[in-house]
């Protein structure tokens, strides 16, 4: 279980004051026109890096957000492509934007933005092509981690280390929730139980389809979501036994996940579907894929 003083870095009050580059700070306000030299992060990590949450105790950073070489240069909102507007609202609706940074070669050729926002307390960074479309979720990193493995045990992202600290038995759930399921929905039989940082849970359950039902960390109720709305079986899955071309969609998507749970979705005993359930930089994810293993939807959970 997650401890909770490991998470101050999620009290986010001087996530609107400023944004750092290693060697500089940016004090401009949000879409005032700036720029920063990357290359000069060179030298402190090896990954280009920006902060996208600070707190007392430590800075979290965002790495591989651009090429070494380019520039950065604060963007408001509205300025924005509405091809990525879209997506926040479709993918992380209820989301807080924060900054955004329109990335450009030396020689000004647009290669593309990073979009900072918060999601469920959650710091999430973007990175969107030229036109708006998304790319895939950056990978955070405290500042000690930059180099390295990305992660120490203790820190903000040691669920990394492979030992699924935030998965619980589902005979650990508390009375409150196991009787929610009995209440309102008797038939759901409760396959996999993740906890978050914040002690809330995630439960995916499986009934007229497969269920993703959220609760606060007492227990109480917060949404559910049908992830897939078929009648069918549904049989779990280790994470090596996933097909080739699922893994490399996630390593290359959310650089750093850690997977929490997978599952084979059948109809009448031929594969429909698969199922992942990762964790990203803290923040949940469900990953759905065809019968190929071709990437279908994300659906943002927590």
């Amino acid at each position: 279980m997650k401890k909770l003083t490991e998470i101050s870095y999620l009290l986010f009050a001087v996530i609107g004051a400023s944004f750092l580059w290693s060697s500089c700070q940016k004090s401009e306000a949000p879409g005032r026109s700036s720029s920063a030299s990357l290359t000069s992060l060179a030298a402190f990590t090896n990954n280009q890096a920006l902060v996208i949450a600070a707190s007392a105790t430590d800075t979290i950073y965002a790495v591989n957000t651009c090429h070494h070489g380019d520039k950065a240069d604060t963007i408001a909102f509205g300025a924005l492509p509405d091809t990525i507007g879209k997506y926040l609202t479709d993918n992380y609706s209820g989301s807080t934007f924060k900054h955004a940074y329109k990335i450009s070669t030396s020689s000004g050729t647009l290669e593309g933005y990073v979009v900072m926002i918060t999601f469920d307390n959650n710091p999430v960074g973007l990175l969107f092509d030229a036109n708006g479309v998304f790319v895939r979720v950056l990978e955070q990193r405290e500042r000690g981690d930059l180099n390295g493995r990305g992660w120490h045990e203790g820190g903000c992202f040691d669920n990394r280390d492979g030992h699924h600290l935030d998965t619980i038995a589902i005979t650990s759930l508390p009375v409150t929730i196991t009787t929610y399921f009995s209440s309102n929905y008797p038939n759901d039989t409760l396959k996999h139980v993740l906890l978050n940082r914040d002690s809330s849970y995630v439960v995916v359950s499986a009934d007229n389809g497969v269920f993703v039902t959220q609760f606060t960390n007492d227990g109480t109720f917060i949404k559910r979501v049908q992830v897939y709305p078929h009648v069918v079986t549904h049989t779990a899955l280790a994470q090596t036994d996933l097909p080739a071309n699922v893994s490399t969609y996630l390593t290359t998507t959310y650089p750093a996940y850690v997977f929490d749970a997978a599952y084979t979705v059948k109809l009448n005993g031929t594969v429909t579907a698969y199922l992942v359930f990762i964790d990203a930089n803290t923040t949940k994810y469900l990953v759905r894929f065809d019968a190929s293993g071709n990437f279908v939807k994300a659906i943002t959970l927590h």
